[in-house]
């Protein structure tokens, strides 16, 4: 499996491209906006009050009778708006700390890369927490249920085969994930997390080889009036938007998929940050993994290939050594 960036799939690379400059972009542009309005708004409110000082402040001067009826206060606040009248320079001086104090939040360290890099961490996590959540429905909701269903005509080894060893991807996945949380959105630790546990994803290999089994075994069952209606009635009641054999494939696609997102960490991750190397262990990690199933699956595959032709030699030489024997008989 070539995983450079040309050979990624393509609707999984376009859309995460696309997004990634969107999201970038976006979050930018939006960091701007929040600086400016903010400081506007401040700088506004500034102006605002003191229009409405001006606006309090007679036109005329008070006659000495009028300022014996004013309160102490009243004088003291008339005298204090007559004085700053005239100090209009203060608008500008307001002005200005307003342009410096927008440029330091602009130029500040966390920059869009940074957040885009906290926003992959969190797809992460995320998806991860659906993909453990979809496979725990394909045990209890799937598999624990047609174990439960004595009447099912699906044997045990046809069960073995239409799902393969999810359990432990299951309780594998599980563990991961509490992991992946405890990591406290560190990018380095998420990494981390994939080159410790770079052994146990082998599993994987397994799940993938016995895939196209699955979907034969799937399709048969499929064509039983009993346990097609069986698989209807799980799926509806599951509220399910998708049927089992779509759920089945979720694993294959996931453990494809891990590189990808590190990826994402790497490309947007500053290289001098402390710990930059765990990441480009985890991408190579990943990479390996995908590669040993993708090898494991061809050699299975050929090995089947290599069973149908020699069983279609044999039938062959049977049917020609029946035929020599009739031959000689005649």
């Amino acid at each position: 499996m070539e995983l450079s960036d040309s050979d990624r799939p393509v609707s999984f690379s376009s859309t995460s491209s696309s997004v990634s400059s969107r999201d970038s972009h976006c979050s930018f542009g939006s960091r701007m906006t929040l600086v400016s309005n903010s400081h506007l708004g401040l700088f506004n409110q500034d102006k605002d009050a003191g229009a409405i000082k001006l606006e309090l402040i007679p036109a005329r001067r008070f006659s000495s009778n009028e300022l014996q009826r004013c309160n102490p206060t009243e004088q003291q606040n008339t005298k204090e708006s007559l004085e700053k009248r005239p100090n209009m320079p203060r608008k500008a001086e307001s002005k200005g700390t307003n342009k410096n104090c927008a440029m330091s939040l602009v130029t500040e360290p966390t920059s869009p890369k940074l957040l885009y890099v906290d926003r992959v961490v969190q797809e992460i996590l995320e998806t991860e927490r659906t993909y453990v959540q979809d496979l725990k429905s394909i045990v209890k909701d799937y598999l624990d249920c047609i174990t439960d269903q004595s009447k099912l005509s699906l044997g045990t080894e046809e069960r073995s085969a239409l799902f393969g060893n999810i359990q432990d991807i299951y309780h594998f996945n599980s563990e991961l994930l509490q992991d992946l949380e405890n990591c406290e959105n560190d990018p380095v630790a998420i990494a981390e997390c994939f080159v410790s546990k770079s052994e146990d994803f082998h599993i994987y290999t397994q799940y993938c080889t016995n895939y196209p089994r699955s979907v034969a075994v799937l399709t048969e069952c499929m064509r039983n009036k009993t346990l097609a209606k069986f698989f209807r009635e799980r799926q509806e009641a599951l509220q399910h938007s998708l049927p089992l054999g779509s759920y089945l494939l979720k694993p294959v696609q996931r453990i494809l998929k891990y590189h990808l997102l590190l990826h994402e960490i790497e490309n947007h991750l500053d290289k001098d940050t402390e710990g930059y190397d765990v990441v480009l262990d985890a991408i190579d990690t990943m990479q390996r993994v995908a590669w040993h199933i993708n090898d494991m699956k061809r050699k299975h595959e050929h090995a089947i290939r290599l069973q149908v032709s020699s069983r279609r030699y044999f039938m062959a030489c049977r049917q020609l050594f029946l035929l020599s024997v009739t031959c000689f008989c005649c």
